[in-house]
């Protein structure tokens, strides 16, 4: 059963996720050898990752003044989701994510918000050593090109995380900047802020492209995260190279969902089209 709390061997004081760590090669490991060069091995698999493999996680979060605003509530939310399917939870907010943990032994990719504009997920070193410290197994954060509020590098934030034996999932709006997050020694790239930062162009659905550039080029896996809204679209990253598929509005924000139906049966009906055109 989802509902009772189960132990977390991989939460434990002391215990490193980071397994399977090999030394650099000539070649950089987070990029896939070039066909036309003498091959390099990649990274030993990581068994957290290789665990969500063509797998759903669902975000489960809430924003500030709604109803589902509550620890309790995105326990509750996190365990509906897990007897759905859902391989995997990514939750923000330190509250949120020590309920979640204390419920399910399941991976769990954890974020802080802190701020509404500009880098705000988890955006500086102690914001993700707190989320590690709640026995999150990854820590998500923003690693985009745009400054950070303590004015630091990304890389310290990285580095923050690994030295508490967690992983790193690099939010990225571009290509150029997943391959940066993944050079600096992230764990795992995410297109969660493409079309949020100027840095590109958002399209209404996913950003396939970006998902397909990313996994033909490195060799950390790529989770494709943003406006996927149907259950086509999570197939469609997956063929795309994803190698896990993140959906939270689309099944958790029963807010937007309801507004999708009103505005789509409360909307002016549609003049006939004239034949030909």
């Amino acid at each position: 059963m989802n509902g009772q709390p189960k132990p977390d061997p991989r939460s434990g004081p002391g215990s490193d996720l980071r397994s399977g760590t090999q030394p650099a090669q000539s070649h950089p490991q987070h990029l896939r050898p070039d066909p036309q060069r003498e091959s390099c091995p990649a990274p030993a698999p990581n068994p957290l990752l290789e665990g969500l493999r063509g797998r759903l996680i669902v975000s489960c979060q809430a924003y500030p003044g709604e109803p589902l605003r509550d620890p309790e509530a995105m326990r509750r939310m996190s365990l509906a989701v897990l007897d759905g399917g859902a391989a995997a939870i990514r939750a923000q907010g330190l509250d949120d994510l020590r309920a979640i943990r204390s419920a399910t032994s399941v991976p769990l990719i954890g974020l802080w918000k802190d701020g509404d504009s500009g880098v705000y997920i988890t955006p500086t070193a102690r914001h993700a050593v707190a989320v590690a410290e709640t026995g999150a197994d990854i820590v998500a954060l923003d690693a985009t090109a745009r400054p950070r509020p303590d004015g630091r590098e990304v890389a310290e934030s990285i580095e923050a995380v690994h030295r508490a034996g967690r992983l790193v999932m690099a939010d990225v709006s571009t290509w150029e900047e997943g391959v940066r997050a993944a050079e600096l020694g992230a764990d795992l790239v995410g297109t969660t802020l493409s079309g949020y930062t100027g840095h590109s162009p958002r399209p209404d659905g996913p950003d396939l492209p970006l998902v397909g550039r990313l996994a033909a080029e490195l060799t950390v896996p790529v989770i494709a995260e943003g406006r996927i809204h149907t259950p086509d679209q999570a197939a469609r990253a997956l063929a795309a190279g994803a190698h896990a598929v993140v959906v939270g509005t689309a099944i958790t924000h029963p807010t937007t969902l309801t507004r999708w139906f009103t505005e789509a049966i409360t909307a002016p009906p549609q003049a006939p089209r004239t034949p030909g055109r």
